[in-house]
């Protein structure tokens, strides 16, 4: 296949895919392959050397496609002043923002990710506590203090976490019961962000900085939706 015979094209792929491009992202930017290519060369490779460590280019790090179903109930619906997104407003335009936590397997363990729609930039926030008005806080931080056109809406699921929308500074809108797609860019973010922060990492060893670090790979990352544009780009 054309990966095995052109070092140089090889080697501007697998840089990218190490910097947690997926080979989507990667054929959208560069032109010159195309996306299957990629997969095969990647899927051959694990089958030929039985290397599995190979996947890890791959952006959810699996060996197979498809999806993994998820098992689980929603959290109760005990908010108050919950409003539902039946009720948001059309979401056309800039301002428009999703949030959710990334959990760990260590108990407590928690990060907090907010994400803009339409520039799909997402900032991350090491959470001491999931109570609802430190997350509240953050959020605030980061997306409360933006200017009105940029703080229009925030979609969040019915977590208990969510429960202090109010102190936000944002017009916060609720999830149906089990239908996280409905918050779908985040859903998405979080998949990407696990290749760098799986459910594993111990998060006494990340610091704030480190976090930073992984949102700024993350904004410099081309999307199909943005036409093969960075998050950061599509923000200037």
């Amino acid at each position: 296949m054309r990966l095995e015979r052109d070092a140089e094209l090889r080697e501007k792929v697998l840089v990218r895919l190490q910097a947690g491009w997926s080979p989507e992202q990667v054929a959208g930017r560069l032109g010159l392959i195309g996306k299957e290519t990629i997969y095969r060369f990647i899927h051959a490779q694990i089958a030929r050397t039985k290397d599995f460590s190979w996947r890890h280019y791959l952006p959810r790090g699996k060996s197979k496609r498809g999806w993994r179903g998820r098992k689980g109930g929603s959290p109760a619906l005990h908010i108050k002043g919950r409003v539902s997104i039946s009720e948001r407003p059309d979401i056309t335009g800039a301002g428009h923002h999703e949030a959710d936590t990334l959990l760990f397997a260590t108990y407590g363990h928690a990060v907090l990710v907010t994400l803009e729609k339409q520039s799909r930039h997402v900032t991350l926030s090491k959470l001491p506590t999931r109570r609802a008005a430190v997350v509240a806080r953050r959020i605030r931080h980061h997306i409360g203090t933006l200017p009105a056109p940029m703080r229009q809406t925030l979609t969040v699921d019915n977590g208990t976490e969510f429960a202090g929308h109010a102190q936000t500074g944002v017009p916060t809108y609720f999830c149906d019961p089990h239908k996280p797609w409905q918050k779908g860019a985040v859903e998405n973010a979080n998949g990407r962000l696990r290749r760098f922060l799986p459910r594993k990492t111990n998060l006494d060893t990340v610091s704030q900085h480190d976090l930073d670090r992984v949102a700024a790979i993350y904004n410099n990352t081309p999307r199909k939706c943005l036409g093969f544009k960075t998050p950061k780009e599509g923000r200037q």
